[in-house]
């Protein structure tokens, strides 16, 4: 039997996953780290932080599994997109990565503007500058840091950055690239273009492959250390989502797919290249050579539920050790008796600022409603309903640009809330599916692994043999008519707040 290593680099934690070539799981082990937020709305981390998660989690689930280190054929890497890590010479990290949800580059944006259209800026990068991408953050830190850009010989991505530790290459690959706002998105490529209006020297990026090309073996010293062999192959893998596609089976054009992690994300894969106009939804490319998938991502999604509890449900949290079960199974059970649309509480989800559809960095979490009969677990169904009306803006505006869903999965943590597929149910009007694999990046990285490797002809191929449904939701038309209330009075509440927003950033 052949064997497969995925591991997906994320924002609260390392997953690692070992599976066999049928998509089974053989073992599996995690490690959390840190998330360092030096101001408000700054976001970083450490990206040898990353590199141990990665290097003890391997080596645990090869040592569990007692597989032989040459039947583990290929490993696949997904993880958190936009983060920059800058390296020098000697591929030291110069400083800790700054994250995809980081909010500090909003002058950076406005220069971008400044260099360039911003209809140009969609016309090559498929999207418009945006502050939690990579290129504002490479010119935060020339600009504000110029001692540590000027030592930079090196600029990777954060699952880049792991690809470098485990075989010394510095490389990317396509689907998480086309989240640094420095790649041609229709053509699959580095911009030229941009990278001389940006003055940014080609030099200090990696080679773009597809996902699933092979960019090279397990160092020596590597492989000895994990018991691997130097021939297990490593490919381009995916941006965390793009390797969600794949795990969720998202390969054709119809599918789709809502993910609840710390962000949420509605995507769409799509045969050929369809670009918002507006800019309110990404175009990326997407894992699937020759195709590419369409975006809409809302910020604080599985945050803000994460926030909630751990500021305010001690109580949850403890019963949860003394039962012996998962904490989020006893929020659930609590929420189901509280009605649609929490008593007439709306929880705008912007606690680190909102990307669709309104790209403002500045605008920030509210409950709106609120009165003596609410209880908390009235604030907490609003905190899960207000991350599904984002989520349906996301939707909606795929559907406006001529996006024909047919199957819409969920997955991520949150996704594995019966009652929050439900929300979507109803707000989406189609059904919601779950895969039996809970696995989604790993998975989907260990896909494009094997397909690397030669063990199936095409990531298409490998989905359907790897990959089975397992929950299906239907909408309930009367939770439906509520929410549609509910939905239209959210949209109108960012409009009203927006200036005031400015006003409180100012302040």
């Amino acid at each position: 039997m052949n064997y497969l290593i995925g591991i997906d680099v994320g924002t609260s934690a390392t997953k690692t996953v070992l599976f066999d070539e049928l998509g089974n799981v053989v073992t599996s082990a995690s490690q959390e780290y840190p998330l360092y937020q030096p101001r408000n709305g700054w976001a970083e981390q450490k990206a040898e932080d990353w590199a141990h998660a990665v290097l003890d989690t391997v080596r645990k689930v090869v040592q569990e599994s007692g597989v032989a280190a040459a039947d583990v054929k290929g490993i696949g890497i997904s993880g958190q997109m936009h983060g920059l890590v800058m390296l020098d010479g000697d591929g030291k990290v110069l400083r800790p990565s700054i994250i995809w949800c980081d909010q500090r580059t909003g002058a950076e944006v406005e220069d971008m503007l400044r260099i360039m259209p911003r209809e140009r800026w969609i016309e090559i990068t498929a999207n418009p500058p945006l502050t939690g991408w990579t290129a504002a953050k490479i010119l935060w830190v020339r600009k504000n840091e110029p001692e540590v850009y000027g030592k930079c010989r090196h600029i990777l991505l954060p699952k880049d950055y792991i690809r470098y530790v485990l075989t010394g290459e510095f490389a990317t690959e396509v689907s998480d690239a086309s989240g640094m706002q420095l790649l041609d998105v229709p053509n699959r490529c580095w911009s030229e273009e941009v990278l001389e209006k940006l003055s940014i020297d080609r030099a200090l990026l990696g080679q773009v492959y597809e996902s699933c090309q092979v960019t090279g073996t397990l160092l020596p010293s590597v492989a000895e250390t994990l018991g691997l062999s130097v021939e297990t192959k490593v490919v381009g893998g995916a941006g965390d989502n793009a390797a969600a596609a794949v795990g969720t089976g998202i390969v054709r054009d119809g599918t789709a797919f809502t993910t609840i992690g710390t962000s949420g994300v509605v995507f769409a894969h799509s045969s050929k290249v369809l670009i918002d106009p507006k800019g309110r939804v990404h175009t990326c490319c997407c894992a699937v050579p020759g195709s590419w998938h369409l975006m809409g991502v809302t910020q604080g999604a599985g945050l803000s539920l994460k926030w909630f509890k751990d500021e305010f449900c001690q109580e949850y949290v403890a019963a949860a050790e003394a039962q012996g079960c998962d904490v989020y199974d006893l929020i659930n059970q609590d929420i189901e008796k509280i009605p649609v649309g929490s008593d007439k509480l709306i929880y705008l989800p912007y606690l680190m600022g909102e990307r669709t559809p309104h790209l403002d960095p500045d605008c920030r979490g509210v409950f709106f409603g609120l009165s003596a009969i609410h209880t908390k677990k009235h604030l907490i169904r609003a905190v899960m309903e207000g991350v599904s009306y984002s989520l349906c803006d996301c939707n909606e505006i795929l559907q406006e640009l001529g996006l024909e869903v047919r199957q819409m999965m969920a997955c991520g943590g949150g996704g594995k809330s019966p009652i929050w597929r439900q929300m979507l149910a109803d707000l989406y009007q189609c059904t919601v599916k779950t895969v039996k694999q809970q696995e989604g990046p790993a998975l989907g990285v260990a896909i494009l692994a094997g397909v690397g490797c030669g063990l199936y002809p095409g990531v298409e191929e490998a989905c359907g043999r790897m990959i089975q449904e397992k929950d299906s939701t239907e909408p309930n038309q009367e939770h439906a008519k509520v929410y549609r209330c509910y939905h239209a009075l959210y949209q109108k509440l960012y409009a009203s707040l927006k200036e005031n927003y400015k006003e409180l950033a100012a302040l």
